[in-house]
């Protein structure tokens, strides 16, 4: 086994299922210790569970910034620092130009854009000179998605704060990238529809990727590890498509 974080600090928000969980499982794989958070407690346990001793769970939603301050105190008391920040809480769902609700905007946005921007901010006195900053984006953002307006422009937000912030820590040689799936077999991606349509959006969306079938999160996770980790050390504020060729064609 590899050890290419091999006593590093990380958080990942949003590490409870999908793509977060396979991350925080993946980095403690390669040495980390790993913080995971999670608006639920139960699914928080059991993802603690799952990854094994070296992760240590903290309740809380990104969108709230006393959740935030709460998380950070912890972890400064337990940790110290951060060297991984993988700010990868986030969702949302499908409504269409008009039909599009001033709490569906503000849901998504403050998930996803309030959310990340305060994830990283708040994250800055514990981060060590030279960290790595994972940004969760998405293939949407650069791409037109059919009644997913609003999160697509939350996600092509988020990808512009990995280009400016790596120029606001240039001085602390934090990089700042972005990584962008297509789309992964996730409950976050079986829940935009019933269940009895979710094989149908699957095979959909499978059809729609060069590769001819969904992502797994265990692939957007070694993408992660790669910008997490110092194999990436002169890798800054860049979007890293994982999507199996979806927005390359």
């Amino acid at each position: 086994m590899s050890n290419r974080l091999e006593g590093k600090i990380a958080l990942i928000t949003g590490g409870t299922t999908g793509i977060g969980l396979a991350s925080a499982q993946e980095f403690v794989a390669q040495g980390a210790t790993v913080f995971i958070t999670g608006r639920r407690q139960a699914e928080l346990d059991k993802a603690v569970a799952a990854i094994g001793p070296r992760a240590i769970g903290i309740q809380g939603d990104v969108a709230k910034l006393e959740d935030l301050d709460r998380i950070y105190s912890e972890i400064s008391a337990k940790a110290g620092h951060l060297d991984i920040l993988f700010a990868n809480a986030g969702g949302g769902d499908m409504l269409p130009l008009g039909s599009i609700t001033e709490e569906h905007f503000d849901r998504i946005f403050d998930a996803n854009v309030k959310g990340t921007l305060f994830t990283v901010q708040k994250a800055l006195p514990l981060l060590r000179d030279g960290a790595s900053i994972l940004l969760t984006s998405s293939t949407t953002s650069v791409q037109g998605t059919e009644n997913f307006s609003v999160y697509s422009a939350s996600k092509a937000a988020v990808r512009n704060f990995a280009r400016s912030w790596l120029l606001d820590l240039k001085p602390r040689r934090i990089r700042v990238n972005a990584i962008s799936p297509g789309p992964v077999r996730t409950p976050g991606l079986a829940g935009l529809v019933p269940a009895e349509h979710t094989q149908g959006l699957f095979d959909q969306l499978a059809s729609i990727v060069p590769i001819g079938r969904l992502g797994e999160p265990s692939e957007i996770a070694k993408a992660a590890l790669f910008l997490a980790s110092d194999d990436s050390s002169f890798v800054n504020g860049i979007e890293l498509f994982v999507d199996g060729g979806t927005a390359q064609i």
